[in-house]
């Protein structure tokens, strides 16, 4: 096993809280509740600074260092496809549209829940099914994050969510790294 150190504290950090800050807001919290309004402020401020630490802070957290192109996408489906282990050290190019697709829809949960709070638009139906139709999207995408964690993790033996707590991916000694910096 090859050890790499990939995910600094704040990376770490920003995934498990908003893990269960979104967590607690979509299936526990009452929505009517000041709390569950509070709880999404933070969710907000947390992913400004993960946008914020994406264009400023170390390699793998730089959103530059893992966008995806059509070829990058293409190679890792291809990977799959035949069975190649190849290990991305940072974020994988379908990962990385994960993320994209995730910090977009909290981006739009926030704008719309902020929007129920003003005169303007408080109790205005479209907004509520909006925000309640982009929750659920979120729940679908957790769901397939999930899913795609424990298939990847399975596929090339890299014990992702473990790297997740830790910061060090642990790759196996025949396995070919991607993207190498």
């Amino acid at each position: 096993m090859r050890r790499y150190p990939v995910w600094d504290p704040f990376i770490r950090l920003f995934h498990w809280s908003l893990v269960g800050l979104f967590a607690a807001n979509a299936l526990v919290l009452d929505p009517e509740s000041k709390i569950h309004r509070w709880v999404g402020y933070t969710i907000a401020a947390l992913v400004a600074l993960r946008i914020g630490w994406g264009l400023v802070g170390p390699l793998h957290a730089r959103f530059a260092s893992f966008a995806p192109t059509p070829a990058t996408l293409r190679d890792q489906l291809g990977d799959m496809l035949s069975g190649r282990r190849r290990v991305h050290l940072g974020h994988t190019p379908l990962g990385a549209l994960m993320i994209a697709n995730l910090l977009l829809t909290i981006i739009a949960i926030a704008v719309t829940g902020t929007m129920m709070t003003t005169l303007t638009y408080w109790g205005v139906k479209w907004v509520e099914d909006l925000h309640e139709a982009l929750v659920t999207w979120a729940e679908l995408s957790v769901v397939a994050h999930v899913a795609a964690v424990i298939w990847e993790s399975r596929r090339t033996g890299v014990n992702l969510p473990r790297a997740m707590v830790n910061g060090t991916k642990h790759v196996p000694a025949d396995c070919e790294i991607a993207d190498a910096h």
